[in-house]
């Protein structure tokens, strides 16, 4: 493929690019997100997020239910 030859897609028309703005929603993502990056270790044992807020809310059910037990 030429690198004069036009990539775009057409259903990407340049009319429509050249007026996007770059970043314009990041820091509202950014806000309401609340991703939490795991070991690989940690992460190998957990297959999905599921997975991840079960184990995480049995911990925290143990806890409440052990007032005594440091963490």
């Amino acid at each position: 493929m030429s690198s004069k030859q036009d990539e775009l897609r057409p259903e990407y028309s340049p009319e429509l690019i050249k007026s996007g703005e770059r970043g314009k929603y990041a820091e509202r993502s950014d806000e309401g997100s609340n991703i939490v990056l795991l070991d690989p270790d940690v992460a190998k044992e957990f297959p999905n997020a599921a997975a991840v807020n079960d184990a995480l809310r049995e911990y925290l059910r143990e806890k409440k239910s052990s007032p005594g037990k440091a963490t």
